[in-house]
């Protein structure tokens, strides 16, 4: 199959402090930050380079009204320890219905909503810590 996903699109008013948050809190690295289009992407060489999606911050003119349809659940090693990282970003805990729930639903500095999960028990988090530090990078 000759198709993946290149990027995951934001829509912000004001694109930078989205992607200033984005790349503070995923730990990527803005590679392009000029109106209309601001791109948030893992840095060269990592395990995420060219495999994850960047995130393209587009801006729009209009602010954002209604819950997100789609969002980002975000796996943490330690959940309140992250999510007290994230408020201190500019992150807010927001309600959309979520009840009494294992995630913490967050918005980031536009309102776009994502979750932060609890961590994995230690047996799956292990097995997965196993193949990610397994990754071998293969060159073309």
């Amino acid at each position: 199959m000759g198709l993946r996903i290149g990027a995951t699109v934001i829509d912000a008013h004001d694109p930078g402090p989205v992607a200033r948050f984005w790349a503070e809190a995923l730990g990527w690295v803005i590679s392009h930050d000029q109106d209309p289009e601001w791109v948030v992407e893992p840095a060269g060489g990592t395990r995420e380079d060219c495999v994850v999606p960047d995130l393209l911050i587009i801006k729009v003119p209009e602010p954002k009204t209604i819950k997100n349809r789609l969002h980002f659940d975000l796996r943490p090693e330690d959940q309140a320890v992250e999510v007290a990282r994230l408020e201190a970003l500019g992150a807010t805990r927001v309600d959309v219905g979520q009840g009494d729930s294992r995630w913490v639903v967050m918005a980031d500095p536009e309102g776009n909503e994502f979750c932060v999960q609890p961590a994995h028990r230690p047996e799956l988090r292990a097995a997965w810590l196993q193949a990610y530090e397994s990754y071998q990078r293969v060159d073309s």
